[in-house]
């Protein structure tokens, strides 16, 4: 006999349910068996109260990818642009190598990143995070490490590049070291006036 799922509430309980059950799903069960029903049943919702938010699984994914992926990786303040770098990469590296990250990273950039609504919740999420990391670099020229002209996106690029090119191109191990080493690297590029 089936587990009573508790019922969940109206408004920001409800949406917040209904994304942990979208991402709790995609972990489990993937993309391609990513259903509005199963969401509803694991979030303990009925179906019409998803459907009246979300016009349909991909709306409800973007949503949920978007969220998770803004609030995830946190912009750090240490007083210092190297140890915020490592910081930086440190939360990448472990949001990306979580079993949710995993996931969302698949959802992107596999079948659901064909999806027009996916590939344009992508490129959002990742200006988005481009945009909260610039106070990073503003912090840092104020305080005299950086020139005016780096541009912060460049620097934050160059910071990811390293570990995307690992989880998603080489399949390389990806960990603190590999974060350590692409905060050298972008620390070093920004430096140097190339990101500008």
């Amino acid at each position: 006999m089936p587990t009573a799922r508790p019922v969940v509430g109206r408004g920001a309980k409800v949406r917040a349910a209904v994304h942990a059950a979208t991402l709790a799903e995609l972990v489990d069960r993937g993309y391609a068996a990513l259903t509005i029903e199963n969401v509803a049943q694991r979030a303990g919702v009925h179906k019409t109260t998803v459907y009246r938010r979300w016009a349909d699984r991909d709306a409800l994914l973007v949503d949920a990818l978007a969220e998770q992926m803004a609030s995830d990786i946190p912009i750090p303040d240490t007083g210092a642009l190297d140890t915020d770098l490592r910081e930086l990469a440190r939360s990448l590296v472990r949001t990306h190598t979580s079993p949710t990250g995993k996931a969302l990273l698949a959802a992107m950039f596999s079948g659901a990143g064909g999806v027009p609504e996916i590939a344009a919740a992508r490129r959002r999420v990742f200006d988005d995070r481009l945009e909260r990391a610039a106070p990073v670099v503003a912090r840092a020229v104020a305080r005299g490490e950086l020139a005016p002209d780096v541009d912060p996106a460049e620097v934050f690029k160059a910071l990811a590049a390293p570990v995307y090119l690992r989880l998603l191109i080489t399949g390389e191990a990806v960990d603190e070291t590999t974060a350590d080493h692409a905060a050298r690297i972008a620390l070093a590029a920004a430096r140097a006036g190339v990101l500008g």
